[in-house]
Formats: structure tokens, sequence, C-alpha cells
């Protein structure tokens, strides 16, 4: 996953609805109902898991048949004591009881049921990092002790790679520029964690551990649907048999979920922000602002992409008086520190969802030298009466503000290139007035001005316009 500690917000259901889900999915259902059928009689051997006559009765007990039914007998009795849902009250008796977790299911809060879920999560998420282990034995050495260089597998580097695979579909699916729910094909996955970012051309030796990544992957995969994390379509068998003819038709074969392909669900997103959280990521939910103040809001999702600001600014409003409201984020929209420009804007988008009780907090900020350009906007925009005409300064000093909002924002986007090149075009003498706006991002403004601006004389006169800002300034 990226370096960076901070993430995109994440939209999370309620938490009633994820304990629901929970409480439905495979992994948890299986473990409680083995909780509830065992009795006095049932017995455990030494590693905690039921001993094998017992299997069978288990796996009726689960309504399940086939050939397998009792290994997934085997691994829900297992869950259930990991999580607590049955406690061992005798090892060498092997006796059993049901856990004190197990009445949570019935009887707790949804965060109750959740904590329940994830402890069922963690245990899986260890299990998905252990290989087929068929040479286990030839890897046991004198003392008993596992030789894991013999089995070339280090347990370390396997759960941290399933970590950061993890984290990336979790970026993926909450990132506005990401798929969002859509599911996410294998191979991209394998590759946002094995690829080098400044690598054009994947190498052979990549490509390779790449296509081994996929089956491990595949494999895990499997593993994590029934704990409720993902949705997941495996890869097709034919390839994962290594059919040469299978290979060779699906290289030119656009489907490409033949190859796997794994979405995140809704309790997924809530498991693994709250794995982010614990590991030190800041991982934001929309609604984490909506109880503090607006300084919080306006600086909080400074960041965050345009769909997940404007909700959790609903969220905030949601819980004020629109006069109120609209007070409380003018004045901490105040400011001439690096990054009050961009809580203007931010404020600005804010009052924009504010309806016609806010006016009067509008008027009572028209003479501010920082606020009173944005409040002739919001007042023209929504048809007020007798509104001041800006003086040239506060034009001029609102056009700084906002461009130099936008950076911040956005950096150099196309978006700002066009705008650059409207202010230029509409204002002939823009650059001989805009170096003497009194303005802390001025100088700052005018040379980005002048990076963006596509016209060789015009980008000539922005950085002139710079340096005289910057020298006005004693910059």
């Amino acid at each position: 996953m990226s370096d960076s500690s901070t993430l995109p917000p994440v939209r999370l259901r309620p938490e009633a609805e994820l304990a629901r889900d929970a409480l439905s999915t495979p992994l948890l259902s299986r473990a409680a109902r083995l909780a509830r059928w065992a009795g006095p009689d049932t017995r455990v051997d030494a590693g905690g898991g039921l001993v094998d006559e017992q299997l069978p009765a288990a796996a009726e007990a689960l309504g399940l048949s086939g050939r397998d039914a009792t290994a997934y007998a085997g691994e829900a009795w297992r869950i259930a004591v990991d999580t607590g849902l049955v406690e061992i009250v005798d090892q060498e008796e092997g006796t059993v009881a049901p856990g004190k977790d197990l009445a949570l299911l019935t009887g707790g809060s949804p965060q109750d049921v959740l904590g329940v879920w994830r402890d069922a999560l963690e245990a899986v998420l260890a299990d998905a990092s252990v290989p087929d282990l068929d040479g286990l034995a030839d890897a046991v050495d004198e003392d008993g002790r596992i030789d894991f260089s013999a089995l070339e597998w280090d347990p370390e580097a396997e759960a941290e790679f399933l970590d950061g695979v993890l984290g990336n579909l979790y970026l993926l699916t909450v990132d506005q520029d990401g798929p969002g729910d859509a599911p996410v094909p294998l191979p991209a996955l394998a590759a946002s964690v094995l690829v080098p970012g400044d690598m054009r051309e994947p190498t052979n030796d990549v490509l390779e551990r790449v296509s081994d990544a996929m089956m491990r992957l595949d494999d895990q995969f499997r593993l994590l649907e029934p704990a409720g994390l993902v949705q997941y379509q495996p890869v097709d068998e034919a390839l994962r048999a290594g059919d040469a003819e299978e290979e060779a038709a699906a290289a030119d074969d656009t489907d490409v979920s033949r190859y796997g392909m794994v979405r995140l669900t809704p309790l997924g997103r809530y498991g693994l922000r709250a794995r982010l959280l614990e590991a030190g990521f800041e991982a934001p939910a929309v609604g984490d602002l909506a109880d503090k103040g607006a300084d919080a809001l306006l600086d909080g999702t400074a960041a965050f992409p345009p769909a997940a600001a404007q909700a959790e600014t609903e969220q905030w409003l949601a819980r004020r008086r629109p006069l109120d409201a609209a007070r409380e984020l003018l004045a901490a929209a105040r400011g001439s520190d690096p990054g009050a420009p961009l809580r203007r804007l931010r404020c600005q988008q804010a009052l924009s969802l504010v309806g016609a009780e806010a006016e009067p907090a509008l008027r009572e900020v028209l003479d501010d030298p920082e606020l009173g350009g944005l409040a002739r906007v919001w007042l023209t925009e929504h048809g007020a009466r007798d509104v001041p005409a800006p003086s040239q300064e506060m034009v001029f000093w609102l056009t700084v503000d906002t461009v130099a909002a936008q950076l911040a924002a956005e950096g150099n986007s196309e978006e700002l290139s066009a705008l650059v090149r409207g202010l230029a075009q509409q204002h002939s003498g823009f650059f001989a007035a805009a170096w003497r706006v009194d303005h802390p991002a001025t100088a700052e403004v005018l040379e980005a001005m002048g990076r963006l601006h596509p016209d060789k004389r015009i980008a000539k006169e922005a950085r002139k316009a710079a340096f005289k800002a910057r020298s006005q300034h004693g910059g």
C-alpha cells in the first residue's frame, strides 16, 4: 500500500446493519451453531480441535455433506474456540462449555457482535497466510521444530504481502478515482504490490512473480470469502490446472474475469478500516467530524475528494440550525496561514448547501477583507437584494485566494490550468495589478500561473509579477 499514512474517507453502513451481515456470514454462523451444539459429551484433542470421531456429527449439525464436510466442520469449531464462543474447561479431559462471548451474538450490542466477527476474521487471516503444507513432515528438525526455510516460506513476509494486498484493495475501493464498488481483477491487485511504481514495462521475472502471487491470492480469497470480507470470483479452473491450450486461449481473451475478480464487501470495508487504524494509519470515515466544530470540519475535509467532502459536510450541517452553522463556518474560515485559502474554499462549498436562512450571517461579514468576497458571491447566487458591489481590491484578493485554494486542493490540475487561462483572458491588466494584492499567497499564485499558462508571453508576465510580489513582501 502507499506510504502515505492518511487514506481517503470511507463510507460505512450503520453498525447495526454490519452486525447483521457479520452474523449471517458462513464463518461466524457455523461457529455459533457448533458452539450451541456442543454438550457435556463433546471432546477435543490436545490442540482444542474436535476429536475425529465427532467431526461427522458436527458436520451433520451444520447441514454439511460431501467430501469436505468434516473439514469445514473442523474449521468452524476452531473459529468457535478462537473467538471465545466455546471454552475448553479441562484440557486433560478434553471437555468444553459454552464461552462467555456466545451470549454476545444474541444479547450484545452491534459493537459486541462486530468484535467477535473481527476475532474470527483475524483467525482466518492467519490461516490464509499459511501455504499448503504438504511437505511439513519433511521440514521438522530433530527437536520437533519446523524449519520454515525448508518449506521456502517466510511467515512474516507472507502476512505482510497479504496485508499489502488488502490495503491496496481498501484504497482502490474507497478512493474516488478507484473502481469503487466495481470488482478488481486479481492480476491488477497482485501487480499493485509487486510491480515497482517507476517500472514502465514489467520484466519477465516480475511477471512470473505476479503470476505466482495470483495463484496464492486465489487460494487466500477463497478462504476469506466465507468470512464476509470479500465477494470473490475465483480463477478459472482450466487456468489453475496449467492447461497450455487454455492459457494460450486466455492470452487472446479479453475476459479478464477468468483470472479472478475480487470486491470488498461493506463488512470488509469496516473490518479493514479497523485493522488499518490499529496499524497506525489515519483511516477516516464519513461522519467522523459531524459532532466536531467547524474548524475541525474545514481542516478535516481539506484533503477529501469532493464527493466525500460534501457527504461529510451534509452530515455536519444536519445537526445544526442553518444560521448558527453559517456563522460557525465563517468564523473558522478566517486566517492568513497556508491552510486558510483551502478552508475558505471548503467553507464556500459548505455554505452552498445552506438555505436562505443563513443570509444574516453572510451580511455580517460583507466588510470583512477575507470573507467579504465570498459573502457577496453567496448572496448574489441566492438572489439576495442590495448586495454591495465589491471593490477592485476585493475582487483581486478573492481571485488570488481562490487560485491558492485550488493549488492546495488539486496541484497543477487541468481545471486549475483552465482557470488560469480564463483569468488572464478576462483581465488584460491582471498581472500589472495582481502583484500588489496583499495576500500571503500572491507570489506563489503568480508563479503557478507562470507555470500553467501555455502562452509564453503571458507566462513571462506572470513570473515578472511574482518577482515583484516577492520583492514587495520582502520574500
